[in-house]
């Protein structure tokens, strides 16, 4: 077990997220909308990201367990600066988008890791948000131009933005509720 993260504090963690982002979201509307549609394109934030998930996976693969694959550790982690430098160099195009995907298929791993085996049917609210993360992290890799479009979509009015903002404040109190349950 690499992580030793608990499913109280995986629902802690991931319900103080989701408030304390969207309650900023909501109090600083016209400042998050900016940022965020300037994100996509960001150079930027682009490496910042892509260099954190490049460090995160070298991390994996250094700790993790193999098994028949382990005597290939080093072509793995060669392989991974190879990907590194190609990726900074190459995919400029919404490398911020591409990172963040990236970030939420590391990140799902660990939060499914703390569900896992656990009898509480409460740790399902904390499953279906990390898989709803994997699916947009695959398609944020793959069509990254679709986040860009979900961004200008929900910050198109008042109302969309009001009911993300709403939404993601209910689930992480949910999620908040969920571990007071346990």
């Amino acid at each position: 077990m690499i992580y030793s993260l608990s499913l109280e504090n995986a629902l802690v963690l991931v319900g103080v997220l989701l408030v304390a982002g969207h309650v900023v979201a909501w109090s600083a509307e016209a400042w998050v909308k900016q940022n965020l549609k300037a994100f996509p394109r960001s150079g930027n934030a682009g490496n910042f990201l892509y260099t954190t998930a490049a460090a995160w996976f070298v991390w994996l693969v250094s700790n993790s367990d193999l098994g028949e694959f382990s005597s290939m550790r080093n072509n793995f982690l060669a392989m991974s600066a190879v990907g590194y430098v190609t990726g900074i160099v190459f995919m400029r195009e919404f490398l911020a988008v591409r990172a963040l995907g990236i970030l939420a298929l590391l990140a799902g791993e660990p939060l499914l890791e703390a569900a896992w085996m656990r009898p509480e049917g409460g740790k399902l609210f904390l499953v279906t948000l990390v898989y709803a993360w994997i699916v947009g992290g695959l398609f944020c890799v793959g069509m990254p131009y679709l986040l860009r479009d979900a961004m200008e979509w929900i910050s198109g009015t008042a109302a969309r933005w009001r009911a993300a903002c709403v939404a993601g404040i209910v689930y992480g109190g949910v999620l908040l509720a969920v571990r007071a349950t346990l």
